[in-house]
């Protein structure tokens, strides 16, 4: 014991010391291994959870339009990428981080695409604003051509209907353009193309271009609604006709069945098309 190779009681310490040292070193390198073991957990939670907001936001984006459903075809596989991605990273611990970085860039490349899709929302919702104001144009050109028509159509019986109404035994001699009939606060609440009047009877005359069904309907309300309106000819006889450049024959004689004359344009005259013993409707 007392020879120079023997272990003294203070190498024998020191030895002890150095063990106890290095367990606490292992013990702390354990120690740091489970936080960065928590840490990982914790940017895995963070990327699911992102994952799931980007799913989340896809599935709206795909609302947007065809373009949009291609592009989200192409989110949805970048996506089903990033998730095998993360399948691996957690099978993984040598590489990590490496495969971390990898997932934030295609994160990186979501956000773009994403961004060029709102971009693309953007560029679509502004071509249905372009095609509504065309839209709008296109009413406006063809509601002002159907005034001219209209017109055209009002100034051609206009001529002929005393002369026609004559040949059917109504008296009549007068005619009032676009008659206007206003309410006490001066708004306006009928109008007729063409009144046809004498001292009994009144005819009131709608123009077309081209006459349908619903035509004769609306000037049916309009009859209903004349003496009403005009309260200076309530005590007359009312009749209605509808004159047109053209119409179906059916149409015709749905107009002559509800008891209104029907007047149509023949090469540069207007003739009555209703048949021999037709009989008038009053209102």
């Amino acid at each position: 014991m007392g020879g120079r190779d023997d272990i003294s009681w203070d190498d024998l310490k020191r030895m002890v010391a150095d063990l106890i040292a290095a367990g606490q070193e292992n013990a702390r390198l354990i120690q740091e291994l489970r936080e960065s073991g928590k840490e990982t957990d914790r940017r895995m939670q963070e990327t699911d959870r992102r994952l799931q907001e980007t799913d989340q936001l896809i599935r709206e984006l795909r609302e947007s339009g065809k373009e949009t459903d291609r592009r989200m075809q192409e989110t949805d596989r970048r996506m089903q990428e990033t998730d095998q991605l993360i399948r691996e990273l957690r099978e993984s611990g040598k590489e990590t981080d490496r495969r971390m970085q990898e997932t934030y860039r295609r994160m990186q490349e979501t956000g773009q695409l994403i961004r060029e899709l709102r971009e693309s929302s953007k560029e679509t919702d502004r071509q249905m604003q372009e095609t509504a104001r065309q839209i709008r144009e296109l009413k406006r050109q063809l509601g002002a051509l159907g005034n001219r028509l209209g017109q055209f159509v009002q100034d051609m019986v206009q001529p002929a209907v005393v002369r026609l109404f004559q040949a059917r035994g109504i008296p009549v001699h007068r005619v009032y353009p676009n008659a206007l009939a206003k309410n006490d606060e001066g708004e306006a609440i009928l109008e007729i193309d063409l009144l046809v009047i004498n001292g009994d009877h009144a005819i009131a005359v709608e123009c077309k271009s081209r006459l349908t069904s619903e035509d004769v309907d609306e000037h049916l309300d309009r009859l209903a609604r004349f003496k009403a309106c005009f309260t200076e000819h309530a005590d007359k006889i009312l009749h209605g006709a509808v004159a047109a450049m053209g119409a179906p024959e059916e149409v015709i004689r749905y107009a002559e069945r509800q008891g209104l004359y029907v007047l149509v344009q023949a090469d540069d005259d207007v003739v009555l098309r209703n048949r021999p013993d037709f009989e008038p409707k009053s209102w």
